[in-house]
């Protein structure tokens, strides 16, 4: 005889599938979507938490089911046809920079090697390693390291010195990777790196984000932007249903390219 679940673990149950969609959810609104009291909520949280099973934030808790990205390296194997063709499309759009602020991130890897190709001078700043080392490689690009504590999944730095060094800075593009795309906006899995994109994005005054459409309608835990006309869109397919309702209605551009054709 299969057992019973008991009314607290269905809603156990029922919270980490709310927050797996939604891991911006706050207790009070697991609550009253859960027709419970907040105190409930948080004592189901305490115990989800000693499992294993989710880890608190300030105001609400994110699932370990969908809180990381496999490692840097681990993703730089995963669709590299269409990265490169997104990188390809970007670098064609902004390759006449003077500067350019740019992100890390598996497909800002494949847009630095790109990008690596050009034969006129730029300077580029950037937090992440492996795109300073991807563009080393040609002498006429000059490298801006940001400085900050290293996050080693990543290879990327991060903390309030970062920060703050990007506010130091004047460039007028930025560009960078994400871990979701939805119709809130542009999302990344790690909440320290989160910040660092963040900042990049409200000090610029345009932004391209490099997104295959695996991520599309993914909501990661920080939202770094929500969508508005300074940001475009550059992916390998059209967007469909709350997101493409939500990129025409801020005023966001798209660019599509085609895989097959790179």
């Amino acid at each position: 005889m299969i057992p019973t679940k008991s009314r607290k673990e269905l809603r156990q149950e029922r919270i980490l599938s709310a927050l797996e969609a939604n891991p911006a959810l706050r207790v009070n609104q697991l609550a009253e979507a859960l027709e419970v009291s907040t105190e409930t909520i948080r004592r189901d949280l305490s115990e989800l938490e000693q499992t294993g099973r989710l880890s608190r934030t300030y105001g609400g808790a994110v699932s370990n089911a969908n809180r990381f990205e496999p490692a840097l390296s681990e993703r730089l194997v995963l669709k590299q046809k269409e990265r490169r063709a997104i990188a390809q499309a970007a670098v064609q759009c902004y390759a006449q920079e003077e500067a350019l602020l740019l992100g890390g991130g598996a497909t800002m890897v494949h847009f630095a090697r790109a990008l690596r190709q050009i034969e006129r001078r730029m300077t580029v700043i950037t937090p992440a390693y492996t795109v300073a080392v991807e563009l080393s490689l040609n002498p006429l690009i000059d490298i801006v390291l940001l400085p900050g504590m290293f996050e080693v999944q990543e290879h990327i730095v991060w903390g309030s010195e970062t920060i703050h060094a990007i506010e130091r800075y004047r460039v007028d593009t930025a560009i960078i990777g994400a871990s979701g795309v939805n119709a809130d906006g542009v999302s990344d899995a790690l909440l320290k790196v989160g910040e660092v994109y963040s900042a990049i994005v409200h000090n610029t005054q345009r932004c391209a984000v490099l997104a295959d459409s695996s991520k599309f309608d993914k909501r990661a835990l920080m939202l770094v932007a929500e969508w508005s006309p300074r940001i475009t869109l550059f992916t390998d397919a059209h967007p469909q249903g709350s997101l493409k309702t939500a990129l025409a209605n801020s005023g966001a551009g798209t660019v599509v390219v085609n895989p097959d054709q790179e």
